[in-house]
């Protein structure tokens, strides 16, 4: 249900989630911390994501040059976020370079709130979000091609295969997936 900027979520029969837009009054420090703890999963296969490690000042950045930077809230703690990119030169990726393609990342939810569908509703309100920007008319992100289970969740919601693309600051190659809107 949405109200406003505010979605609620329930889950497991009577939990909620509250999803907003991050704001100034929140945690740059709890929301670093979460990103590192749900990519740690990933740092742990051997995937250097930026997220694993990345401080607060980086998570600032990263928020700061968001169109929207969504989280969600359950009992007063963040436990899931996804950021919203406008359309960007990238010198990595051809797609990313499209005036009508805006991105998503910084998508994490923590474990213990995994398969409950929070993060499907997070990608489900981005992908809205995303409609209503001027002239984009798809959604992308970036991900490990090593990292299957998250290429199979995109998969699944309908993002297909665009390019494989190498970041300087990752140990990996990654896929851009694609959604039209």
């Amino acid at each position: 249900m949405q109200r406003g900027n505010l979605y609620s979520f329930t889950f497991n029969g009577n939990e909620h989630v509250i999803i907003r837009e991050f704001s100034n009054d929140d945690s740059i420090e709890e929301l670093t911390q979460l990103l590192n703890k749900s990519y740690k999963f990933l740092a742990d296969m051997g995937l250097n994501y930026v997220a694993a490690t990345q401080d607060s000042s980086i998570t600032s950045k990263r928020v700061e040059s968001a169109h929207k930077c969504l989280i969600g809230i359950h009992n007063n703690r963040i436990i899931s976020t996804i950021a919203l990119y406008g359309p960007k030169p990238s010198n990595e990726s051809s797609w990313y370079n499209k005036e009508f393609v805006a991105k998503f990342g910084q998508f994490a939810v923590l474990s213990e709130f995994q398969k409950y569908g929070v993060g499907s509703k997070m990608i489900e309100i981005v992908e809205a979000e995303a409609r209503e920007m001027e002239n984009v008319k798809e959604l992308a992100l970036d991900t490990a091609e090593t990292a299957n289970h998250l290429i199979d969740f995109y998969s699944k919601r309908g993002y297909k295969y665009i390019e494989t693309i190498r970041w300087e600051m990752v140990n990996y190659n990654s896929v851009i997936l694609s959604k039209v809107l």
